[in-house]
């Protein structure tokens, strides 16, 4: 799974960043534009990335014949589930960008544009490498979400100067019938690492909203106490629906009929969550290292109680959500 390794790639940008800032104020915003640090930043950035995106191209796409740049209709794939992961990467990597940005000394509105682009840019380059190939091509609808996730660090930063309202992520393995638990295993693994980056199943996207920075007079509510609403899906056990072949290399329409799986009687439906959530960065605490751990782990949904809505279970309670 391509998009994977950007994920992985995000992290550890993140648990870098997080690790340089216990230290002697090496990512504290400078106040004068450096040469050094802008060119250290773009070319840290670029390097790094386009090393990535070298080894994917070679790795991914080697295996699959290539063709002239297209685009396809991705829109119900994995009914929205991968659009949300689109926009999270986006987000996380327009706000690293952003950091580093301001770090280097330049006006904060650059930094904003600059940085928050960034995420746009990184994430849609791969979208140009699925253009030129056969197995699949260009969606607009990828590219759309990567703009979103760009859209909401930098119209918030725009207008309020902070983040308000943070996307986070959670995970967790559904129950899968007997008869489909080696489709799912084949499919999405089985270890938590892929389970929380893979299964479109198990995935819930979140947006959580910081209460207390949207109340104007001072207030008592807890600053570090969020209201979160999350999507997700389930009953998914191919990209648009539940037809397979058993040799994986093998497309369904391509494949022999003896070898066609055609689960349609299996439901695939939408999952909407209200929950609360915890803002960590908004705790306070004179500790650097706390404060940066707290910054790694934001990007996950603190379990709590849930309200679930879908058109199968109509309301579900879960006492404890993850």
């Amino acid at each position: 799974m391509k998009h994977l390794i950007l994920s992985l790639i995000l992290l550890l940008c993140l648990a870098l960043t997080a690790q340089a800032q216990t230290r002697a104020r090496f990512l504290d915003v400078d106040t004068t534009k450096n040469p050094l640090k802008i060119g250290l930043v773009s070319g840290g950035i670029l390097g790094t990335y386009g090393l990535a995106l070298g080894g994917l191209n070679y790795y991914w796409y080697k295996g699959y014949p290539r063709s002239a740049f297209h685009s396809f209709n991705d829109s119900r794939e994995w009914m929205g589930v991968d659009k949300a992961g689109h926009m999270f990467n986006s987000y996380y990597q327009s706000r690293w960008a952003m950091g580093m940005y301001r770090w280097t000394g330049v006006k904060n509105r650059t930094a904003v544009w600059v940085g928050g682009l960034t995420g746009t840019f990184l994430q849609s380059s791969i979208e140009i490498l699925d253009g030129f190939s056969d197995k699949w091509g260009f969606s607009y609808y990828d590219f759309g979400a990567n703009m979103l996730g760009s859209a909401l660090v930098i119209g918030q930063e725009l207008t309020w100067g902070e983040q308000r309202i943070v996307m986070k992520i959670s995970a967790h393995r559904p129950a899968y019938p007997a008869d489909l638990e080696s489709r799912a295993a084949s499919l999405y693994g089985t270890t938590a690492p892929e389970v929380l980056l893979k299964d479109y199943n198990a995935i819930t996207t979140w947006f959580s909203f910081n209460v207390s920075s949207f109340i104007k007079r001072e207030n008592n509510f807890p600053k570090w106490l969020n209201v979160a609403v999350g999507y997700g899906a389930n009953g998914m056990y191919g990209g648009f629906e539940n037809k397979w072949c058993q040799d994986r290399d093998v497309e369904f329409c391509d494949c022999d009929p003896a070898q066609q799986v055609v689960r349609t009687d299996v439901r695939r439906y939408p999952q909407f969550y209200l929950s609360l959530d915890i803002d960590l960065t908004r705790i306070k605490t004179k500790s650097k290292a706390l404060r940066a751990l707290f910054g790694v782990f934001n990007i996950i949904k603190i379990p709590a109680p849930t309200i679930e809505f879908n058109p199968v279970d109509k309301v579900k309670f879960h006492p404890l959500f993850f």
